[in-house]
């Protein structure tokens, strides 16, 4: 699919436009800006009120103004560094212009004496005398014209002025083209934006405050052509992998049905909802791509299960792949009893399984007899062949990529994929991130989990904490101890780990373990599994417990220097206790005096156990980008639109694009056509590659 040509003027060279030359072209790299379409998007972050007043006495210093004036005498600078200053007087008031290091003959000719001129700049009082130093405008009275009542201001990039850029995003504007609508003639008319054209030329030329917000009708409609032109790009993935034809896998209900009969507890609405939702995608002919969201503790892996045996019911096999050994081990351990009640084959298979053992598992695999894998990455491997792979689910998404996610589908004659995440993800990153999935949510706590009791303790009081430790190891309770992340460096940390190992070996004896992240994979195994048996009891940990362990006699979680990590990370640390019979408790240890936000953070989770309304604060807090950590959320970079603010636009941006392909699959509409349009101009290239494929 070629670029159409309306918009080759767009993609010609930076130096095309008015006042670039090869100097400015890479200092605009600095802002992103390679093409002159992309000096469209750059817009305005705030605006200089430039109406024109009488006198300085209409205002208050230090502030902005414009006024015209006459031009009295020139005071030279009388020695190096001091400077130079012009009088000058408007219709009420003398006060002076003041330059540093400027040339006199340069000032003579901008400033000539008993000449009238417009100034325009910032005038503040320094010993009661109005100053206007370095004017930012001084125009002709016959220029006047030239100057915005309000004047737009623009990021700026090292080696770059305001004034270059206002004059190459004008040049940039004047070459857009009118281009046909690509936005729903219904929704375009419910929320009365502009057309394109005239969106980009509004936010580009502001009459006020409040045109730069983004509840501004031409911000949203170029935030919402932002959105829709990246969930075009997900749906568009989406339709080509469900394109690759699946397997309808229809379960009869039997081996479910034994297991929830083996349950001591019923399952969740939330866990039926989504049992319902998955086995309704497997049914189908096409490929399912769904996401299984729960929090901590909210029974994902049963209903991972029970999709496990749809595929199983209908004569196929299901994988089950986790990050880690150790995750991959508890998963095994967890599901074994439900396998067992429904009487089929469960096996585990690790990088550890060698030799004769691992062919005696690839056998049984191949011929049938194991009905669901559980395993690491090593089930990727080469010679790991299914008789019938029907389910893949994985464990933990951020560890995995698209990538995978195809490759596990090459594993069957396209098997759906079922990713599960324990990290509760706001909406509308949810359909940033993984717009090209369906999602399924729980969000109930199954019966009989007791609320974690949780505290914010000053790390004045460590004796007092320790104290309590010792109580609680007394009673045969088991212990987290989580050590911060204190520098970027590994070694720092472990430092920091080590000592508090030492220091509570030293008052509680032989019962405390270490984990940290320097150590090799076997040692860190055996140190979990020391922690799991029982035998230790306090388990000094960095956060490499985050994800996945399950020990359910772990009933305290204490959290050193906790107003340093995020809100998500709190979140799943506290998830790791509060998973047995007894209640348990969380202790957030901070070091006074806390911030403000390292005490909103340390409160949110003090109030709630919902990571749905943790995710949300933690996305006011601090921002899209950092909440998933955008160099590996693969989250897009969006000019425009607002992630936190807009989280409402996202999704009708998603339920538009999906419309849209549902009756234009290959863009060939008059609307699609528009939407073609989009797509180049908001560089989608991965969208575009895949219309062409399609």
């Amino acid at each position: 699919m070629s670029r159409p040509e309306i918009l080759f003027p767009l993609f010609a060279g930076m130096e095309t436009l008015d006042g670039v030359g090869p100097k400015t072209t890479k200092a605009f790299e600095g802002l992103g800006v390679q093409k002159p379409k992309d000096l469209l998007f750059l817009l305005p972050h705030s605006g200089v009120d430039r109406s024109r007043k009488a006198s300085i006495r209409d205002v208050v210093p230090p502030c902005t103004v414009t006024v015209e004036v006459e031009v009295g005498a020139h005071f030279p600078a009388r020695q190096k560094g001091r400077p130079y200053r012009v009088m000058v007087r408007d219709a009420a008031l003398e006060f002076q212009l003041v330059f540093f290091h400027a040339r006199g003959d340069y000032l003579q000719g901008l400033l000539p004496t008993g000449q009238r001129r417009l100034v325009s700049g910032r005038v503040e009082l320094f010993d009661s005398i109005a100053q206007m130093v370095h004017p930012d405008h001084v125009l002709r009275p016959e220029e006047a014209g030239d100057l915005p009542t309000f004047e737009p201001v623009y990021p700026l990039a090292a080696g770059i002025t305001q004034r270059q850029v206002a004059k190459a995003a004008a040049s940039a504007l004047a070459r857009a083209p009118s281009v046909a609508e690509w936005i729903d003639p219904g929704l375009l008319a419910r929320e009365g934006w502009p057309d394109w054209l005239a969106a980009l030329q509004s936010a580009h030329a502001p009459t006020d405050q409040q045109a730069l917000t983004f509840t501004h009708p031409a911000r949203q409609r170029l935030a919402y052509d932002e959105l829709f032109a990246h969930q075009l790009t997900l749906s568009l993935a989406r339709a080509n992998l469900r394109r690759g034809q699946g397997t309808a896998s229809i379960g009869t209900g039997a081996l479910q049905a034994k297991v929830l009969a083996s349950l001591p507890y019923a399952p969740t609405n939330a866990q039926t909802r989504a049992v319902a939702e998955i086995a309704q995608d497997m049914a189908q002919p096409l490929r399912m791509n769904r996401l299984l969201q729960g929090d901590v503790g909210s029974g994902k892996t049963l209903v991972a299960f029970l999709a496990l045996l749809v595929a199983v019911e209908a004569g196929g096999q299901g994988v089950m792949m986790a990050p880690t050994e150790i995750l991959a081990r508890q998963h095994r351990d967890g599901l074994a009893p439900l396998a067992e009640a429904a009487g089929i084959r469960l096996e585990l298979l690790t990088g550890r399984d060698k030799g004769t053992e691992r062919e005696a598992k690839l056998a049984a695999l191949r011929e049938g007899r194991i009905h669901i894998l559980v395993g690491t990455h090593a089930v990727f491997q080469k010679d790991v062949h299914f008789q019938d792979l029907r389910l893949a689910v994985v464990d933990e998404q951020h560890r995995f990529g698209v990538s995978q996610r195809m490759e596990l589908g090459a594993k069957g004659q396209a098997a759906d994929v079922l990713v599960m995440t324990a990290t509760p993800i706001p909406r509308s990153l949810a359909l940033a991130s993984y717009g090209d999935m369906d999602v399924s949510v729980l969000d109930e706590k199954p019966a009989g989990r007791k609320p974690i009791k949780t505290v914010m303790v000053s790390g004045a009081r460590m004796d007092e904490v320790i104290g309590h430790l010792a109580r609680a190891v007394a009673e045969g309770r088991q212990a987290y101890w989580v050590c911060p992340l204190v520098e970027e460096s590994e070694l720092v940390d472990y430092a920091s780990a080590e000592e508090r190992f030492a220091s509570l070996r030293a008052i509680l004896g032989e019962v405390v373990g270490l984990v940290h992240g320097q150590m090799p994979a076997a040692e860190k195994d055996a140190a979990m599994a020391r922690f799991v048996a029982g035998i230790t009891k306090v388990l000094v940990a960095t956060t490499v417990i985050e994800v996945g362990v399950n020990v359910p006699n772990a009933s305290i979680m204490v959290i050193e220097r906790a107003e340093i990590f995020g809100l998500a990370q709190l979140h799943q640390l506290r998830g790791r206790v509060g998973r047995g019979a007894v209640s348990s408790t969380c202790l957030l240890v901070y070091q006074a005096p806390l911030s403000e936000s390292g005490e909103r953070r340390l409160k949110v989770i003090r109030d709630t156990e919902d990571g749905f309304r943790i995710s949300e604060e933690d996305l006011s807090m601090r921002g899209a980008g950092d909440l998933i950590g955008t160099a590996q959320s693969g989250l897009p970079r969006f000019r425009v639109a607002d992630l936190e603010r807009q989280a409402g636009l996202m999704a009708v941006a998603q339920s538009d694009a999906r419309a849209l392909l549902v009756i234009d699959p290959d863009l060939t509409s008059q609307r699609g056509r528009a939407a073609r349009v989009l797509l180049w101009l908001l560089d989608q290239d991965r969208a575009i590659k895949l219309i062409s494929v399609g």
